[in-house]
């Protein structure tokens, strides 16, 4: 039986999207009245400009139970089965949402929640397209990725707090303080929730290294088929120096740059970066 690979937007897998069939349903922003579809019709440059002009974040929302049945029964004309993923359901109704459209088209169409975000969604979304393409059956697929969602690094370090902070995440005392000191928190996913780690101090050139390393102590045992390095339209040279150190202390076939969409940019803001793979 053929089987679909798809996701929601918030995957924010980029080019690997067309090279490996994966279907992708927007998640939606809204700017004031005006409402666009993550990675369609939005760009983060346009998020950063609007939060500057009215100190405010952007609305985001997920698609409706009707969305994702129109979405559902276009692959099932081309496709036996879907395997849908979806940003975690502590972040999102979209699982929620998706869940309840699936259960229309009996049993052809399996969702799961990835307890995860970004790069960390798209971790488990390329794990099921590798299987997929291994010649792996739907019950296989699924079973393994469900296997793995807790095994999944995702995390990563803001420059600023300001868009957390504006999302009702931190404190107006944590962001000032953090501003004064030079404080950048680590924050990370715990079964399913984001929640604040190690505070890292100083600048994000230096500290990033840092990161990584104590990414390599915490997981030296590790799937080494890829490692995302995942930014909001961050400084080069913080990319650059991130890439740089991963493959310096790891051993990863592939080291891919992603660049997260708008759905997560809304909510983390400019310079954002992590180092996201699958541990042992």
């Amino acid at each position: 039986m053929s089987i679909r690979i798809t996701s929601d937007s918030t995957c924010d897998l980029g080019e690997l999207v067309a090279k490996h069939n994966i279907g992708i349903l927007p998640l939606q922003v809204n700017l004031d009245a005006n409402a666009y579809f993550d990675g369609v019709d939005i760009t983060p440059e346009e998020i950063f400009k609007f939060v500057a002009e009215t100190k405010m974040l952007p609305k985001t929302s997920a698609p409706s139970i009707a969305d994702y049945q129109e979405f559902f029964k276009k692959q099932l004309e081309t496709y036996d089965e879907v395997i849908h993923f979806n940003i975690s359901a502590k972040s999102s109704g979209s699982h929620n949402m998706a869940k309840q459209a699936a259960e229309e088209f009996g049993g052809k169409v399996r969702v799961i929640d990835s307890m995860a975000l970004s790069s960390g969604q798209g971790l488990l979304v390329m794990k099921a397209a590798d299987l997929l393409a291994q010649g792996k059956n739907a019950d296989e697929i699924e079973e393994t990725v469900l296997a793995l969602r807790e095994k999944v690094n995702t995390s990563f370090v803001p420059d600023s707090l300001d868009y957390l902070h504006k999302g009702g995440r931190v404190s107006g005392m944590v962001k000032m303080a953090a501003n004064l000191l030079k404080i950048h928190p680590l924050i990370y996913m715990d079964k399913g929730q984001l929640v604040p780690g190690k505070k890292y101090r100083g600048k994000m050139s230096f500290l990033i290294k840092q990161y990584v390393e104590d990414l390599k102590q915490q997981y030296p045992n590790y799937d080494k088929t890829r490692c995302f390095v995942t930014h909001s339209s961050a400084d080069q040279e913080l990319v650059d120096a991130a890439k740089e150190r991963v493959k310096e202390l790891f051993d990863f076939d592939e080291v891919i740059e992603t660049v997260a969409g708008s759905i997560v940019t809304s909510h983390c803001g400019r310079n954002t970066l992590g180092v996201l793979f699958i541990y042992e």
